[in-house]
C-alpha cells in the first residue's frame, strides 16, 4: 500500500512540473517589466530617459508586465491542463482538451448554483454578508476562489478518468463517440456534478487550507523552521513539489490583501505585491517558503562541494573536481541542487542529514532577518538579481544573504571536511575502486555529449542502454522527467538494474514500488526525450532481454547446474573463432543481461541464418537481426559492439522483417575493415533471449554452419 501512494505521489509531483516550468519566464516577464516601470526604480537608477513614461521601453516593460502578470493569473487552468497531460499515459492532448473544458463547466456550474443560493446577485455582483475573497473570478467566471486546487482536481479527476475510459468500445450505434472521444464527453458530465458538489464541500476545505496554514503562520519562525527542513527532506523522494506547491500557490502559504485583491499563497503573493506601485517592502512572511533558498543554494551547497574536493584522494581530484565544480556551478546559477546533493546522499546520509538541517535553518534565517527576495523556481543567481538585487535593498533586504551566505560558506565546508574524515566517507574522488570512478566519469561524458550535442548515435545508445536497465521496453509503462530526475513507472520493479543506471551519467537511483527516478541532472529532458524517441520504434523483442542485475544474473548463471550439452545444437552464422558470452568485449553482454549466448571473432563478413527461422525484426542501423527458430527459441545476431553509432554503413541487408528463412540463407554482409576502423569491436555475437542455458559445442576453427553450441 505505501508502495503505490509513493507511486501515485510521484506521478502527481512530476505532473506539476509541466505547469511549474512556464513560471520562469513569466516571473521574468513579470520582474523585469514591473522593476523599469516603477517610478521609484527608474527615478533611484535615473533611467528616466532610457525607461521613462511615454518611451519605446516603457510601452515595450509594460505590455511584458502584463504578459507574465496574466500567466500568474490563470494559474488554475494551466495546473488544470498541465496535470491532465502529466498523469494521461496515452493521447495526451485528448486529455488537456478534456480538462479545459472540464476547468470551464465546474466552474459555471459553481456559478449556477452560487445564484441559486443568493450568493452570486442577479447583475453578477457578490450578496452581500458573503466573506471576502471567498468568491472570485477565474477565467471571466465568477466562481468559488478554488486556485490552483482547483486546477489540480480537474487534472487528477480527468486524468482518472482518461486512463480508464480512453479505449472503451461503446455499441456500434454509438461507436463514432468509443476511445478517446468519450473522454470529453463524460469528463463534462462529471464534473458538472463536481462543480455543484463543491459548493457544499469547497467551503469546508477551505476552512481547512486556512486552519492549516494558519498553524504554519501562527507558529513563527519555528514553522518555517519545519517547513525547510521537510521539504528537503523529501528531496530524495521526488516529493516535495507535492508539499511546498500549496504553501506557494494556495491559502495554505497565507494571505493578503493586495490593492483591493484577495491573494493567496507565497509565490503569488509576492508577485502581486511586486506588480504594485504601493509595497513599500515585500512581505517575509509571504516569502518565507523560499527566501532561503538563495543562502545555501548560492553559498552553502558550493562549500559543501569545495570541502569534498579537498578530501578527495590526490589521484582523483581532478576527475572529482570537474565534477563537482559543475555541480556547484549549477546550483548557484540555476538553484538546482540535486547533482550536488546526491553526490554524498547515498554514500553518506549523515551528510544530508546535516544538509537537511541547514538548509531548513536558512529558511528561518531569512524569515527573521526580513529577507524578501522571491523566485519563479529555485534560488540561483537568475532569481536573485532580478527579484532581489533589481528591487532594491529596501525592498528585499537581499544585502543581508550575502554576510549569512559567507557564514553558511564556511559553516558547510568545515563541517562536510569533519565528517568526511571522521567518517571516511566515499564522497567523490574517496572510493576505492577506480573502475567505478571511471565508468561514472566516462558515462556522465556520454550523457552530456548526447545532450548538449544531439548525437542521433550517442542518444540512441544511451537511451537503449537506459531501456535495458529498466528491464527493457515492455517492462516500461511511463516515462516523465521533472527539472533534474528521469521519472518511470514500470511493471516489474524486480528487473531494474540500478547498477547499469548509475553507469549511464545518473548520480543517484531511487526505485520505490514501481516508481524509478533516476538522477541526471539539467539535462534529464533532453535524455527523457531520446528515450521516448528510442522506445517508440524499439522492437518489442527487446522486453525479453530483461534481466536481473549483473551482479545477481551472475550468480543465477553460476548456481544453475549446467549440463555437459543441451537437448538442441545451434550452428556457426559466420565463421571464425567462437568463445563464451562471459568474455565479450561488453559489459551488458559479457553478465548476460540479455541473456546466455556465445560470440564469434569472425574471419569474414558473410552471416548466414544458422537455422530456419523467421526474421522477427531488423535494426534500423542494419547491425543487429532478432529472429524466432523453427522450436519458438527467439535470438539475436549483433553484429560488432557500438556498431549503432555506425547508422548502417558497413553493413547490408538481405532480409527483412517477417521473412521466413532456411537455414545457409544470406542475412548480411559486413565490411569488417570499416567496422575495425570504426567501432571499439567487430566481434559477431548470438544473444539467446528466453532465458536459456547456452553449453559451447566448439571454439576454433569454425566455419559457418559448424555446430557451436546447444541449449
Amino acid at each position: 500500500m505505501k508502495d503505490e501512494i509513493f507511486s501515485v505521489l510521484q506521478r502527481v509531483g512530476r505532473s506539476f512540473m509541466l505547469p511549474v516550468a512556464v513560471l520562469p519566464i513569466a516571473g521574468l516577464l513579470l520582474g523585469l517589466g514591473a522593476s523599469f516601470t516603477n517610478p521609484t526604480t527608474i527615478k533611484t537608477y535615473g533611467l528616466e530617459a532610457i525607461f521613462g513614461d511615454g518611451t519605446v521601453l516603457h510601452s515595450l516593460l509594460t505590455v511584458m508586465s502584463a504578459a507574465g502578470g496574466t500567466i500568474f493569473g490563470n494559474l488554475p487552468i494551466i495546473f488544470a491542463v498541465g496535470v491532465a497531460i502529466g498523469m494521461a499515459k496515452a493521447e495526451k492532448e485528448v486529455a488537456a482538451l478534456a480538462a479545459m473544458i472540464s476547468f470551464f463547466v465546474m466552474h459555471v456550474s459553481c456559478n449556477a448554483m452560487l445564484q441559486l443560493t443568493g450568493k452570486i446577485l442577479a447583475d453578477g455582483s457578490i450578496a452581500p454578508g458573503v466573506l471576502e475573497g471567498t468568491i472570485a473570478s477565474s477565467c471571466g467566471i465568477m466562481s468559488l476562489q478554488m486556485g490552483v486546487f482547483g486546477g489540480i482536481i480537474v487534472g487528477i479527476g480527468v486524468s482518472v478518468l482518461h486512463n480508464r475510459y480512453y479505449k472503451i468500445v461503446l455499441p456500434d450505434a454509438l461507436s463514432f463517440f468509443g476511445g478517446s472521444r468519450f473522454i470529453p464527453i463524460v469528463s463534462t458530465v462529471v464534473f458538472l456534478f463536481v462543480g455543484i458538489a463543491m459548493t457544499f464541500i469547497w467551503p469546508i476545505a477551505q476552512d481547512i487550507i486556512f486552519g492549516l496554514g494558519n498553524v504554519v503562520t501562527g507558529t513563527g519562525y519555528i514553522g518555517t523552521l519545519i517547513f525547510g527542513i521537510v521539504k528537503r527532506a523529501l528531496i530524495p523522494f521526488g516529493l516535495h513539489h507535492v508539499f511546498y506547491l500549496p504553501f506557494w500557490q494556495t491559502g495554505v502559504g497565507g494571505s493578503m490583501m493586495i490593492d483591493g485583491q484577495l491573494v493567496q499563497g507565497g509565490q503569488n503573493i509576492f508577485f502581486a505585491q511586486l506588480a504594485s506601485p504601493n509595497v513599500a517592502h515585500f512581505s517575509a512572511d509571504a516569502t518565507r517558503y523560499f527566501s532561503g533558498e538563495f543562502i545555501f543554494m548560492i553559498f552553502g551547497l558550493p562549500g559543501a562541494a569545495l570541502a569534498m574536493y579537498r578530501c578527495a584522494r590526490p589521484e582523483k581530484k581532478k576527475v572529482a573536481g570537474g565534477l563537482l565544480l559543475s555541480a556547484a556551478l549549477t546550483s548557484m546559477l540555476t538553484g538546482i541542487t540535486e547533482p550536488i546533493e546526491f553526490s554524498f546522499l547515498f554514500v553518506a546520509p549523515l551528510l544530508f542529514g546535516v544538509q537537511v538541517v541547514l538548509a531548513g535553518a536558512a529558511y528561518m534565517i531569512a524569515h527573521i532577518l526580513n529577507i524578501a527576495v522571491g523566485l519563479t523556481f529555485s534560488g540561483g543567481l537568475l532569481d536573485l538579481f532580478i527579484f532581489g538585487i533589481l528591487q532594491g535593498n529596501d525592498k528585499t533586504s537581499w544585502m543581508l544573504i550575502i554576510p549569512v551566505g559567507i557564514v553558511y560558506f564556511f559553516l558547510y565546508y568545515f563541517a562536510f571536511s569533519f565528517l568526511i574524515k571522521k567518517f571516511d566517507f566515499k564522497t567523490p574522488g574517496r572510493e576505492e575502486d577506480d573502475e567505478e570512478t571511471k565508468l561514472y566519469t566516462k558515462a556522465d561524458v556520454n550523457a552530456r555529449k548526447a545532450g548538449a550535442q544531439g548525437e542521433s548515435g550517442s542518444a540512441d545508445e544511451l537511451s537503449q542502454t537506459i531501456a535495458r536497465a529498466l528491464g527493457s521496453k515492455r517492462n516500461i509503462t511511463s516515462v516523465d522527467c521533472c527539472a533534474t530526475r528521469l521519472r518511470c513507472s514500470v511493471a516489474d520493479s524486480e528487473l531494474v538494474d540500478q547498477k547499469l543506471l548509475k553507469a549511464t551519467g545518473a548520480s543517484g537511483v531511487i526505485v520505490k514500488g514501481t516508481g524509478v527516478q533516476v538522477i541526471y541532472g539539467p539535462k534529464v529532458a533532453v535524455i527523457k526525450s531520446n528515450l521516448e524517441e528510442y522506445l517508440a520504434t524499439a522492437p518489442e523483442v527487446e522486453a525479453d532481454a530483461a534481466a536481473p542485475a549483473m551482479e545477481e544474473t551472475a550468480e543465477v548463471q553460476a548456481e544453475a547446474p549446467v549440463a555437459a550439452h543441451g537437448d538442441h545444437e545451434f550452428f556457426a552464422p559466420v565463421a571464425g573463432t567462437a568463445h563464451a558470452i562471459t568474455e565479450a568485449p561488453d559489459a551488458a553482454f559479457a553478465g548476460k543481461m540479455m541473456g546466455d549466448g556465445f560470440f564469434i571473432a569472425p574471419a569474414d563478413g558473410h552471416v548466414v541464418a544458422p537455422c530456419d527461422a523467421e526474421v522477427m525484426f531488423v535494426f534500423d542501423t542494419k547491425h543487429a537481426i532478432g529472429m524466432k527458430a523453427a522450436d519458438g527459441t527467439e535470438f539475436l545476431i549483433h553484429f560488432g559492439v557500438d556498431t549503432v553509432k555506425l547508422g548502417g554503413q558497413g553493413f547490408e541487408v538481405f532480409v527483412e522483417q517477417g521473412q521466413q528463412v532456411k537455414q545457409g540463407d544470406k542475412l548480411m554482409e559486413v565490411d569488417l575493415d570499416y567496422v575495425k576502423a570504426n567501432a571499439p569491436s567487430d566481434v559477431c555475437l548470438v544473444i539467446f533471449t528466453g532465458g536459456q542455458v547456452v553449453h559451447m559445442e566448439k571454439s576454433y576453427g569454425i566455419k559457418a554452419l559448424d555446430a557451436v553450441a546447444s541449449y
